[in-house]
């Protein structure tokens, strides 16, 4: 995995699950990788009906503000895996 540098502090895997959580509330979520360079999985409900974008809008716009700068501690989403259930 690459170097990606950054000033975050802490676990950034972490900071991507709760931020999720934050905006969806009931989803199970999991975040791996490093490097800035992370999978994330989340299942929840509230995708019920939804299409593949949508399902992807809600994900990154709740993780938005770790992904925005230069020093921003997630440089790319490299699998994004939504599931109802």
């Amino acid at each position: 995995m690459s170097s990606h540098p950054t000033h975050f502090q802490g676990s950034v895997t972490e900071a991507i699950e709760a931020a999720v959580r934050a905006a969806i509330p009931d989803a199970r979520v999991a975040a791996s990788g490093s490097g800035g360079h992370y999978v994330v999985e989340v299942i929840s409900p509230v995708f019920e009906g939804k299409g593949t974008l949508a399902r992807h809008r809600l994900v990154l716009t709740s993780i938005a503000h770790l992904m925005s700068g230069d020093m921003a501690p997630v440089h790319a989403v490299d699998k994004l895996i939504t599931e109802t259930a």
